[in-house]
């Protein structure tokens, strides 16, 4: 497509879904970098500080696929997985070890991650296809 043309609106719901992981992810990364894993032992910090890493850098991706999302194909259905599997791993964490207080704010965290890469996906179907 020339980069004239227009975005199709599911194109835009995608590029808007996609930017949005892509904040959420490059904070989130960044916060979890800098403070690490408090009140805990030298092993479990250095995975977290690993993770943030990991976590930031999926945001790039997603920053990166939300601004040339005319040529993404399955790179956007991983990263709306990826999403979905950080879900998964919340409602895990909630099932063994409870929900963390305030409920709200976690739970505000919860339902976008179990909710957005069905958008994404959804949208970026019927914008491209398989």
């Amino acid at each position: 497509m020339p980069d004239s043309e227009a975005l199709l609106a599911s194109q835009w719901v995608v590029r808007i879904g996609l930017f949005l992981v892509a904040a959420i992810a490059m904070a989130g990364g960044t916060l979890q970098m800098v403070l690490g894993q408090p009140h805990t032992e030298p092993r479990l910090d250095n995975v977290h500080r690993f993770m943030a890493g990991v976590y930031f850098s999926t945001g790039l991706i997603s920053l990166w696929a939300g601004i040339t999302i005319r040529q993404q194909g399955t790179l956007v259905y991983l990263l709306a997985l990826g999403v979905l599997l950080a879900g998964c791993g919340r409602l895990l964490s909630i099932s063994k070890v409870g929900l963390p207080k305030p409920a709200a704010v976690w739970l505000g965290y919860l339902i976008p991650e179990l909710v957005l890469p069905f958008v994404i996906a959804g949208a970026h179907y019927a914008g491209h296809g398989v």
